[in-house]
C-alpha cells in the first residue's frame, strides 16, 4: 500500500521475518501450461498464451489490498467484466488491508499454496528480498507479449526492475505492473484556512506560518495517526526535500552508494520534525492513533491539515465534499517541486504460480486503457494517461494535476522504505521515536546511516 500502498506502505517486519526461509522452502511446481519453473525465472514471450479463452476451466487466485471504497469499487467492476468477458476464468479474490497482506506474503510464497496474483510492494523489504528468494516470475517474456513496454513509460516500469540476484533496484528484469499512481502532499480544509484567515501555503515558509498560526487559534495543524509506523514516512518524505537536494533522497531511498543520512541537510528536516512534534503541531499523541482512524477524524474537523497519500483523497472527500483540496508540496531545496509518490502496490506472479498465463491475462486487463478510465470513473488515480483522465473538479482533480505537475515539471521521489530489506522497520522505529521525543535526531540520523551503509557496503 505499495502500495500503501501500498500503500500505502511500510511495517514489513513480518514479511522479512519470513523472509530468511524462503531460499531454503521455496516450491517449485510442473512447467508448461503457463505454469511458473518455481525458480523465479519466466517463460519467453514466444511460449506465453495470450487468449485467456482458450486456457480452459481456470480459478483465479488473486490477492491485493484494493480494500477502501475507490479502489474496491475498481476492481470488483474489472473483475466482473473480466469474468464476463472470459467466462472460463473465476477469479477468487482475497483482499486484505496492507499490513495483513505484507504479513502473509512471506508465509504464502513460503507455502505450497500460492495465489496466482499477488500484489507486492517494490521496497528491496519485499519485492526485492523475494525476487533474491527465487519467489517470484520474471515478467520480461509477458512484458514482450502484451506490449507493456510500449504502454507503460520506462520511468514507472523501472520502479518494478531488479537484477535477478536483487543488488541492483531500477534496472534488470520486470516483476510487477502497476494500475495506479501515487504522490504524497497536503490535503488541507478550505474551512479552516478561510477561518484561520490564511492561503493555501505557495512556499515551506508559509506550510511553517500557517502552522504556528493553527497553534495559537487552538486548532490542530496537522493530522497524523502513526501507531503502525510507517505513515511518519509519508509526512517525513515531503518535508526532506524542503531541506535535501533531490539527488541525495533519491540515491537514499534507493539504496545506492553516495549519499549521508547525517549530512547537515537530513539533521535540519528531522530537527523540523522534532519541532513540530514537541510543539504539538502533530497532536499530542500521534504515535497512538492508528492510521486509518486519523484520517476518518480529520473528516471530521478534526485538524487543518493532512500530509499523506493521495489514495486518501476519495473516500476523505466522501464526507467533506468541496471543503477538502489536496496541493503538492512547495519547491524544495532544489527549486523544484519534489515529493514522496510513484505507483500503487504493483501486480506481480509468484514463481509457484499454478496459472501463470491466466495470471498475466488478469493484470494485462487491470492494467489496460479501458482500466485506466474505469479506475478514474471510480475516484482513483491511474497510472496511465492520467492528464487525459483528470476529473473537471473536487479533490481528485487537485491530485491528478499535482501528480501531473511533480512528474512532469519536478522529481516524483521513491519511498523511503525502498532503500533496503530492513529500512521499513529502521526509518518507521527512528521516526516514531523522534515523533515521542524518545530519540534526537542526531541519534535517528546515525540509525539510519547505519542500516543504509551496511547495506550498500554489501553492494
Amino acid at each position: 500500500m505499495r502500495r500503501l500502498s501500498r500503500r500505502h506502505l511500510l511495517g514489513s517486519s513480518a514479511a522479512v521475518g519470513g523472509l530468511g526461509l524462503l531460499a531454503a522452502c521455496a516450491p517449485g511446481s510442473e512447467t508448461g501450461s503457463g505454469a511458473s519453473d518455481g525458480g523465479g525465472s519466466g517463460p519467453a514471450a514466444s511460449d506465453v498464451e495470450t487468449d485467456p479463452a482458450a486456457m480452459g476451466e481456470i480459478t483465479l487466485k488473486v490477492w491485493d489490498q484494493e480494500v477502501r471504497g475507490a479502489q474496491n469499487d475498481a476492481i470488483e467492476s474489472l473483475i466482473d467484466a473480466f469474468e464476463k468477458e472470459y467466462p472460463n476464468i473465476t477469479i477468487d479474490r482475497v483482499k486484505q488491508s496492507f499490513d495483513d497482506l505484507q504479513q502473509q506474503s512471506g508465509l504464502a510464497l513460503s507455502g505450497n499454496d500460492v495465489p496466482d496474483v499477488l500484489q507486492v510492494n517494490n521496497a528491496r523489504g519485499d519485492m526485492g528480498e523475494f525476487v533474491k528468494a527465487g519467489q517470484l516470475t520474471d515478467l520480461t517474456g509477458y512484458a514482450e507479449a502484451y506490449g507493456w513496454e510500449e504502454r507503460f513509460p520506462e520511468s514507472v516500469l523501472s520502479k518494478m526492475r531488479y537484477s535477478a540476484d536483487a543488488v541492483t533496484f531500477g534496472k534488470g528484469s520486470l516483476w510487477g505492473l502497476p494500475q495506479t499512481g501515487e504522490v504524497c502532499g497536503i490535503f488541507y480544509s478550505t474551512k479552516k484556512l478561510e477561518a484561520l484567515g490564511v492561503e493555501p501555503p505557495t512556499s515551506w515558509d508559509a506550510v511553517y506560518s500557517l502552522v504556528e498560526t493553527a497553534l495559537e487559534a487552538g486548532e490542530l495543524p496537522i493530522k497524523l495517526g502513526n501507531l503502525e509506523q510507517w505513515p511518519a514516512l509519508h509526512v517525513f518524505g515531503p518535508l526532506q526535500a524542503a531541506f535535501v537536494p533531490t539527488d541525495d533522497i533519491v540515491k537514499l531511498a534507493m539504496g545506492n552508494e553516495g549519499a549521508d543520512w547525517t549530512s547537515p541537510e537530513n539533521l535540519e528536516a528531522l530537527t523540523q520534525l522534532a519541532d513540530w512534534a514537541g510543539g504539538g503541531a502533530l497532536g499530542d499523541s500521534p504515535n497512538g492513533l492508528a492510521y486509518d482512524t486519523a484520517w476518518a477524524e480529520y473528516t471530521e474537523g478534526d485538524g487543518v491539515l493532512l500530509i499523506g497519500g493521495s489514495w486518501l483523497g476519495p473516500d476523505m472527500e466522501a464526507v467533506m465534499g468541496e471543503d477538502l483540496r489536496f496541493m503538492a508540496p512547495p519547491e524544495g531545496a532544489d527549486g523544484t517541486i519534489a515529493t514522496t509518490g510513484g505507483t500503487g502496490l504493483p501486480f506481480s506472479i509468484p514463481a509457484a504460480a499454478a496459472n501463470a498465463d491466466a495470471a498475466a491475462a488478469y493484470i494485462d486487463y487491470i492494467t489496460s486503457d479501458s482500466a485506466m478510465e474505469l479506475i478514474a470513473e471510480a475516484g482513483g488515480m491511474p497510472v496511465l494517461r492520467t492528464a487525459e483522465l483528470s476529473p473537471d473538479s473536487g479533490v481528485n482533480k487537485d491530485i491528478y494535476e499535482a501528480f501531473d505537475k511533480v512528474s512532469i515539471d519536478g522529481v516524483l521521489l521513491p519511498y523511503l522504505d525502498y532503500a533496503t530489506p530492513t529500512f521499513a522497520d529502521t526509518a518507521g522505529s527512528a521516526l516514531q521515536q523522534v515523533i515521542g521525543g524518545e530519540s534526537d535526531p542526531e541519534g535517528a540520523a546515525a540509525e539510519l546511516q547505519t542500516d543504509y551503509v551496511e547495506f550498500t557496503a554489501e553492494d
